[in-house]
């Protein structure tokens, strides 16, 4: 592989603590898919309002993640960002920030991600009533669909066309629905428009509930999704924790343990970036050996985690593997 400046950079300074095992998960990615593997991308935290499609939508282009897992938050929030992202309000002094200043952001319709402000009107109202669309007529219609599936309906549907305000390119669920990866959203009912579509379902604009499909689902399409798979070689490349790392993981045991199916192979790779503290009890934090007990991991696996800013490292990772 022909390696860029920043990829050069890193190589060339990258050479210690954290940033060593930032240069080599990086290094092992790289050559788990030189080597015919696939990689499963978890994505926790507010990645999507961070922008990280900027890099993750072009790793999805060139073939270089293949399955993704996060919370609705990030489903929602990089189209949110796809369409609003000119009416965002960056709070640079956000640390300082006085319960007065924080009402005053509540009454200006602005949702505060650590610095960035989502804004209600052309963002999360902009898609609900597109989603809605959706849902109502999968209702009437008696169909079902995943979360992700309604959003890449309207995606692929170009009704949110004229409303962009970022180049399409640097949206990363935009490129998973034009190559319909396989996408698995556990929890889904905790973001912004699960919220709405319990509402919907309470008011009787959506008659049925189970018009969206479920996280059990979901969990019954990963196993037969990671089965096919695994064979050639699947890695697991988390970034943060929570939901979108523990749901998805927990598939080999279930394979194994519970449906009796030795055969299946491991996860082939594992790195998590993260800054959670594993004497805590926190099994986000949780050093990659712990998942050996468990039988998500084989005491061979290539196993790496960065304790570091995943909006910082992510992208850098993301950078090497694309030799950029």
């Amino acid at each position: 592989m022909t390696h860029s400046p920043i990829s050069q950079f890193i190589s060339h300074h990258y050479r210690h603590f954290n940033a060593a095992v930032m240069i080599d998960a990086a290094r092992a990615y790289t050559q788990h898919l030189e080597n015919g593997g696939k990689m499963f991308l978890t994505m926790g935290g507010a990645m999507s309002t961070a922008e990280l499609g900027l890099s993750l939508a072009e790793m999805i282009r060139q073939d270089k993640v293949h399955g993704i897992c996060c919370t609705g938050a990030n489903l929602e929030e990089d189209v949110f960002n796809l369409v609003a992202h000119d009416h965002y309000v960056r709070i640079p002094n956000y640390r300082e920030l006085t319960p007065a200043d924080e009402e005053s952001l509540c009454k200006r319709h602005l949702n505060r991600v650590t610095d960035t402000c989502i804004p209600e009107a052309e963002a999360l109202r902009r898609i609900e009533n597109a989603v809605l669309e959706e849902w109502i007529a999968s209702d009437n219609r008696g169909e079902r669909f995943f979360p992700h599936e309604f959003m890449f309906k309207i995606l692929l549907s170009g009704k949110l066309k004229e409303h962009y305000q970022i180049d399409p390119k640097d949206s990363w669920l935009m490129e998973a629905a034009i190559r319909n990866l396989p996408i698995f959203v556990p929890g889904w009912e905790d973001s912004t428009l699960g919220n709405m579509y319990a509402a919907h379902c309470i008011s009787g604009e959506v008659k049925n509930i189970h018009t969206v499909k479920t996280g059990i689902e979901y969990m019954i399409l990963l196993a037969e999704w990671y089965t096919q798979i695994a064979p050639d070689g699947l890695g697991f490349f988390q970034i943060g924790g929570g939901i979108a790392g523990d749901f998805p993981i927990c598939v080999v045991p279930m394979l194994h343990q519970d449906l009796r199916r030795p055969e299946v192979p491991l996860w082939s790779y594992f790195c998590q970036i993260s800054d959670s503290t594993t004497s805590y009890g926190s099994y986000s934090g949780a050093v990659p050996n712990e998942k050996i007990t468990w039988g998500k991991l084989g005491k061979e696996s290539p196993k790496f985690i960065i304790e570091s800013d995943a909006t910082i490292v992510a992208p850098l990772i993301f950078a090497y593997v694309l030799g950029w």
